[in-house]
């Protein structure tokens, strides 16, 4: 139940010792990419940082801010074009309390693309000697928050993987650790075996309302009442509706009490299972958790997928051996033997847990190859014209969705 990681100053404790580059705006994203290319800094590219919507520049601004403060990071340099509607200042503001070294680099101030790049690498290799002086220091699994995550999914991702991950999740959970269950809109239809397992009412009634939201999100998106919002590749995988979905998603956080709900990108306070107000995109799903402190990230996948994240390992747990074997260069570990009858659930669960704590201890997951990796945040314009939109055209609905 022990790891060796990295004391930060506020408390908390890393299992990676991150020099980490922010770029606040999507023109400096070669810049910090060209910076990480000649360092070992890790960053990740993006389409934000300049908006006039407060909400969503207050999201990605939350983002970012969520990233440099993760245990995983030691240090952070915020890179900054110089007339970006995203903060650079705010971002290192917030960013500087936790202890942790922040330096900022503007471009408009630094002569350009390339001197910034030669003035990037030699502040992350003064930042990078100081992280490599640290001590390592013994955790608990108490302390570490591990997110859940599925993508890519197939339709034996509910009855081998994504229930294996259940278990260790309890076993997470009984160690007084905690884990983050996502993808609101791949809980639709399973709402009523998640309500029971709330701590409280508060709880139950802040989950229900979450999950009615986005259910009504979901059908002004599509124009008929189908009731199917999956992907192309879930139903070549063999699943039909988001019910079915739903009911293999929701086996991830194993069967332990929902203990509180959380915002997007925002920190638990408590322990046990945590359920976070993500959309159901593998991506921003996987940074939500990762901005609310998440130092690991267990994902299952039936047909594969390589996205990880720049600060946090994503482990890739395949629901099928098939799959581990033809994207092994991507995928951490099998639940197959399951389906092969060689193998029971409780086994791979443990496996599952074991794996958990060698890579808290330094082992590397497979997507870690990569020091640029995916960043993505839910766009909130296209939710709010979506209401707009309807409480416009559908009169009738206008109450119902205003109060949702």
């Amino acid at each position: 139940m022990k790891f060796q990681g990295y004391r930060r100053a506020d408390g908390t404790i890393g299992i990676r010792n991150h020099v980490l580059i922010i770029p606040t705006v999507s023109c400096v994203n070669r810049v910090a990419m060209d910076i990480c290319s000649h360092t070992r800094a890790v960053s990740f590219t993006h389409p934000y940082g300049c908006t006039f919507d407060a909400e969503e520049n207050s999201t990605t601004e939350q983002a970012y801010i969520g990233h440099g403060r993760n245990p995983n990071v030691g240090a952070v340099l915020v890179l900054s074009l110089g007339c970006e509607t995203a903060s650079a200042q705010r971002v290192a503001d917030a960013i500087r309390p936790t202890g942790k070294p922040v330096e900022i680099l503007t471009v408009q101030k630094a002569g350009g693309a390339r001197s910034t790049g030669r003035q990037g690498i030699t502040i992350v290799e003064k930042l990078q000697h100081k992280l490599d002086q640290m001590p390592l220091s013994e955790g608990d699994i108490s302390e570490l928050i591990i997110a859940l995550e599925c993508g890519s999914s197939d339709a034996f991702s509910g009855l081998t993987a994504n229930p294996a991950v259940g278990e260790a999740a309890d076993l997470i959970v009984d160690a007084d650790g905690t884990v983050v269950l996502s993808e609101i809109t791949e809980m639709v239809g399973a709402e009523n075996v998640l309500s029971r397992r709330c701590s409280n009412d508060q709880v139950r009634d802040e989950l229900l309302s979450l999950i009615k939201k986005y259910e009504i999100d979901l059908s002004l998106s599509t124009e008929d009442d189908s009731g199917i919002f999956i992907s192309p590749g879930n139903v070549a995988g063999g699943l039909t509706t988001i019910e079915e979905k739903s009911l293999g998603c929701i086996f991830k956080a194993g069967s332990r009490s929902i203990t509180q709900v959380v915002g997007y990108g925002e920190k638990p306070t408590e322990k046990g299972v945590i359920i976070m107000d993500t959309p159901g995109f593998d991506i921003a799903s996987v940074t939500g958790k990762v901005a609310g402190g998440a130092h690991m990230v267990l994902f299952t996948t039936g047909k594969g997928t390589p996205t990880g994240s720049p600060i946090a390992p994503v482990v890739k747990i395949s629901s099928n051996n098939d799959t581990f074997e033809r994207l092994h260069e991507d995928t951490d570990i099998s639940t197959g033997d399951i389906l092969e009858g060689t193998k029971t659930l409780k086994q791979v669960g443990q496996e599952i847990f074991d794996l958990v704590m060698r890579i808290a201890n330094g082992e590397e997951a497979k997507c870690e190859y990569f020091s640029v990796q995916e960043f993505a945040i839910p766009n909130v314009s296209v939710v709010k014209k979506e209401v707009i939109h309807a409480t416009l055209s559908k009169q009738g609905d206008y109450r119902f969705i205003q109060t949702s």
